[in-house]
């Protein structure tokens, strides 16, 4: 047996994996990357469809990202953030600010999405707060968005089955819209008349402007299947905050650093929020690392207030190792223009994915933008026939995992809310990278018909 899988399987708890897939014979142990590809101890080369968790931007096997965290590390590898500056974070932070949208020019850095999430929950509380605005408290985020793990970030999270274990621990602040699915601006109508727009609005006014703290969306929304907003929909959210007093946050956790084709998301869909979320593409995973940016203004309320603090902070935010490697990252994501070579093959990648929709029955269609894109399956598109309960349960219940695994592909089924899988690869990822994702995502979906057609 495999002694790294021994040991992990006598040590190691992982996270969001069921014990029995955990302790199988067939656990799955990583070794070492290069590119857009990971090797296993056992030996097997995998192309990594995912980004491992939409994150490692640049790709595996980074020199240049390797090089920047030992340098750093030899220099200054720790002092805390509380009341003092360091160079990396310093830079990182001005480099952020220069990229982000509008007038978003403070960087407020922390380990992770969730904690990034938890920390525009805490600073648009703190905001209102220092405004003499003390009732207002409440957040409007959508349904089946994923925000995080924490309970904070847990409690604006709208996927049920991550949240309802846990639900008598979360606070009751937190009021759920309809997302973005299947709403389109319809003939003769305005982006104001969407039905995601008014849900948004509406929740406003029922729970009470005055009661109100922020509202936060993601640009592009993970859970349920990559929804690319309706035309006008992120100008619509801007009006109807300012309307209210109330912040926008867009969560670009996943969105931001290239993924969408820019550096935020924001600027592809034509709004400066107040709030940005950042984490995994920052340091293309190389060093966790995360943030919120904010507008200008809304930090110098704080300062000028009687609080005269932002009233948060971690042991390693402005971590001087991980602000390093993303001063890398960054550094090398506009060397390399990443951005603009993901919006030169955004065609290409989806033109490819459509071909897969049309060869195969049991792909319904396919969501997505940038390097972001979700096919989502039924039993049988030529009848619309969909698939039963307890197919898909079989399918996402290890079935699904097997096919991806036999074609060497790591990408990832999910089931929030239908029965998905995700392709995000990394964003180096050229178009003989996408061709190699293209004919094992075919080999995974002939599976999948055939498996299909083979239980009715």
């Amino acid at each position: 047996m495999n002694e790294h899988r021994a040991r992990a399987q006598a040590h190691l708890v992982p996270h969001f994996t069921k014990g029995a897939a955990w302790q199988s014979d067939d656990l799955i142990v990583m070794d070492h990357g290069d590119g857009c590809y990971i090797h296993d101890t056992d030996g097997n080369r995998y192309l990594d469809g995912l980004s491992g968790l939409f994150c490692t931007n640049l790709g595996h096997g980074r020199s240049d990202l390797v090089a920047a965290a030992a340098a750093q590390m030899q220099k200054l590898a720790y002092y805390p953030s509380w009341g003092y500056a360091n160079e990396p974070a310093s830079t990182v932070s001005a480099m952020i600010a220069e990229l982000a949208p509008g007038d978003l020019s403070e960087v407020f850095l922390v380990s992770s999405g969730s904690e990034a999430v938890e920390s525009a929950l805490k600073f648009a509380r703190n905001y209102h707060v220092s405004r003499g605005d003390t009732g207002r408290y409440k957040v409007i985020s959508r349904e089946w968005a994923y925000h995080g793990t924490t309970l904070g970030a847990l409690a604006v999270t709208g996927i049920p089955k991550l949240r309802d274990p846990f639900t008598p621990m979360l606070w009751d602040g937190v009021r759920h819209v309809r997302n973005t699915l299947g709403d389109a601006v319809s003939p003769g109508k305005t982006p104001g008349e969407l039905a995601s727009v008014r849900a948004v609005e509406d929740m406003i006014l029922a729970e009470g402007p005055d009661s109100v703290a922020m509202v936060i969306a993601e640009p592009v929304q993970n859970g349920r299947g990559s929804l690319v907003p309706p035309d006008g929909y992120w100008p619509e959210l801007r009006r109807v905050c300012d309307k209210y007093g109330v912040l926008l946050c867009a969560d670009e956790v996943i969105n931001a650093f290239g993924r969408i084709g820019h550096f935020f998301a924001s600027e592809r869909y034509g709004v400066v929020p107040d709030l940005i979320t950042f984490a995994k593409g920052a340091t293309s995973a190389y060093q966790p690392l995360g943030g919120l940016v904010i507008r200008r203004p809304l930090v110098e309320q704080i300062w000028d207030s009687e609080m005269a603090s932002y009233l948060h902070g971690s042991t390693f935010g402005g971590h001087p190792v991980a602000a390093a490697v993303s001063v890398a990252t960054i550094t090398a994501m506009k060397k390399e223009d990443i951005p603009g070579r993901v919006r030169d093959n955004e065609g290409y990648f989806l033109a490819g994915l459509r071909k897969l929709v049309d060869g195969h029955r049991t792909v319904r269609e396919v969501r997505g933008a940038g390097y972001f894109y979700t096919l989502e399956l039924m039993a049988d598109s030529d009848t619309g026939a969909e698939l039963s309960a307890e197919d898909s349960s079989e399918l996402l219940g290890g079935v699904l995992l097997g096919f991806v695994r036999e074609a060497k592909l790591l990408i990832r089924p999910d089931d929030r809310g239908a029965t998905m899988l995700n392709l995000s690869p990394p964003l180096v990822a050229d178009r003989g990278v996408l061709d190699d994702l293209f004919d094992r995502a075919d080999q995974v979906l002939d599976r999948v018909d055939g498996w299909v057609a083979g239980r009715r």
